[in-house]
């Protein structure tokens, strides 16, 4: 699996600035994949000009996770 944006395939780096759904920005802090089917794992960020790392769902920020082409 890799997470990706939804709306141009690309994958998040650490340390990339992300827009939420409300036009929030923060920056990509750290990925956790979802643990079993049920789940949709977490990014970490940090929202501009704060200290703390917070987790959402990936859709928040317009990501998804699919599965990688070089696993077929």
């Amino acid at each position: 699996m890799k997470l990706v944006f939804k709306s141009t395939g690309q994958e998040p780096t650490i340390g990339q600035a992300l827009t939420d759904f409300r036009g929030e920005q923060a920056t990509l802090k750290s990925i956790e994949k979802p643990r079993h089917g049920g789940s949709t794992g977490r990014v970490y960020v940090q929202p501009f000009e704060s200290d703390w790392t917070q987790g959402y769902y990936p859709s928040v920020f317009g990501l998804e996770w699919i599965e990688r082409e070089d696993q077929a």
